[in-house]
């Protein structure tokens, strides 16, 4: 099975001079020659990874999608302390994941305006990216800020912040990455780079910020008849959640300006890969396109464009043959699924699966599972899985730490291990690995998709988000409204 390792094929040879047999002998007698070879892999290795490609269009790329979820993430991964205040209590993940999947009128608003007016896709980006970043600042000083509603107090700023900042996220799904398919394939990993960054980014900062400690009994007075009267007290983490949130507006400024700068700089078009851009985003790939023999320079290394796609065509031709209706259909309703716990169910659960352990479990297994994002698209760089039977494995896989994070979190408030420090380290580590596989799952279909042209991204994205849709509404509904979830808070 073809994968992305062709990405990464030295193609230019041109330059290389091979050893006079004198001299091949009288390297193999050194005894260093393990250690210079080792060193002569790196540079090779090196060389491979940036020719014929534009660091600067990477670095736009990145900062492109760092806008993506940023948002979001930094919402979630702030819950460990919002959990703590917020009227909802441990339910207040079930609510925002719903919220979240309101902001899915941004992807269907979208998929009717190219339905029956196809628009150029540039303007709505700016738009869109401009919403996110409002709403990150808006965040920052009105999270907290609560209303009455249906007879109960409700987070209600925090509710309509986090619609606002799901409609960017979730119209970036079949906006911004078919935006990113007009560039060469090296540019689409670089953006999923970017788009893992967007959770790695707010996890570091979280680390660093902590919850401040656990909970504890002080005493605040003592009653006529001499009784104690004792008060929950969380020690504060280093900064609060309103810092939090400005570091999430600057975050999204810098996309704003990385997606400008990709959009306008003249450089930018000269990555463009062997396609036919139409309106909106529609791409055709052809494999074999001629282009005229214009010269291009990217960071000091001279082709023409013409080589630049002959080489794309082959990189396509290699990466993911074009598969049958069959296993097309049977992808995208994989990724739909996959969707519906990632995205819809997990975030929902995870609060009643670690917070029996602790704030501390919770914090990590929140804060790590974001990072395996990013990780997860790392590997999927050097270790690309696009066959369907490795497809299917990591599936089986995941579905099994599936399980035991399901079982965590309905035997809440005294599941496995509880109460010891195995079974902290056993939830944190489940919640990473899962998190990750799943991030890695998602990447290698989008990759086998993204080769087939025409919609497919579309299609992609729009499943990703049914999928993530029905999954919200339903865990919403069992987690409020039956008792199969149940939450243990601490009373003094």
């Amino acid at each position: 099975m073809r994968t992305l390792r062709s990405i990464f094929t030295f193609r230019n040879h041109a330059n290389y001079e091979p050893l006079e047999p004198s001299e091949e002998s009288s390297l193999l007698q050194r005894r260093d020659k393990p250690r210079a070879s080792t060193k002569m892999k790196i540079i090779l290795g090196l060389g491979k990874f940036f020719e014929n490609r534009s660091v600067i269009v990477d670095i736009l790329a990145i900062f492109f999608g760092i806008g993506t979820w940023i948002g979001i993430n930094g919402t979630f991964i702030q819950l460990p302390l919002l959990v703590e205040v917020a009227p909802e209590g441990w339910s207040l993940p079930s609510y925002l994941s719903v919220m979240v999947q309101i902001g899915n009128l941004g992807p269907l608003t979208y998929t009717l305006i190219q339905k029956f007016c196809k628009r150029n896709d540039a303007p709505m980006i700016y738009i869109l990216l401009a919403t996110g970043t409002l709403s990150a600042i808006l965040t920052a000083f009105f999270y907290d800020k609560t209303a009455v509603v249906f007879g109960g107090q409700h987070s209600v700023a925090l509710f309509a912040l986090t619609i606002f900042t799901a409609f960017t996220a979730c119209t970036s799904s079949v906006l911004f990455m078919p935006y990113m398919g007009r560039f060469r394939e090296i540019y689409l990993i670089t953006y999923f780079v970017g788009e893992g960054l967007s959770g790695l980014l707010p996890s570091v900062v979280a680390l660093i910020q902590g919850i401040g400690g656990s909970a504890e009994c002080r005493l605040v007075n003592t009653t006529e008849t001499g009784e104690p009267v004792y008060e929950k007290y969380v020690p504060p983490p280093r900064f609060g959640t309103e810092d939090f949130f400005i570091f999430v507006f600057v975050m999204m400024l810098l996309s704003c300006a990385g997606f400008t700068l990709l959009d306008r700089l003249k450089l930018s078009r000269t990555q463009y890969a062997a396609v036919k851009v139409g309106q909106g985003n529609d791409y055709v790939y052809s494999r074999d396109t001629k282009t005229s023999p214009t010269t291009l320079e990217a960071n000091g290394n001279k082709s023409t464009v013409s080589e630049m796609d002959d080489n794309q065509n082959k990189i396509v031709d290699e990466m993911a043959p074009e598969i049958s209706s069959r296993v097309y259909v049977f992808l995208l309703l994989l990724i739909g699924t996959v969707s519906f716990f990632a995205n819809g169910v997990f975030n929902s659960i995870q609060s009643y699966s670690c917070l029996p352990y602790g704030g501390q479990a919770y914090h990590l297994s929140a804060t790590l599972s974001v990072i395996a994002n990013p990780l997860a698209c790392f590997l999927a760089i050097f270790l690309p899985h696009t066959s369907l039977r490795s497809i299917l494995s990591l599936t089986g896989v995941a579905s099994l730490l599936a399980a035991y994070v399901f079982v965590t979190a309905a035997m809440s408030p005294y599941p496995p291990l509880h109460g010891t420090t195995a079974g902290s380290v056993l939830v944190i580590i489940t919640w990473t690995l899962l998190i990750g596989l799943v991030s890695y799952i998602k990447l290698s279909i989008t990759t086998v998709m993204r080769a087939q042209g025409g919609k497919s991204l579309v299609w992609t994205g729009a499943l990703t988000q049914l999928g993530s849709l029905i999954g919200s509404i339903l865990i919403f509904i069992i987690v409020n409204y039956t008792n199969s979830f149940t939450a243990a808070y601490e009373e003094c």
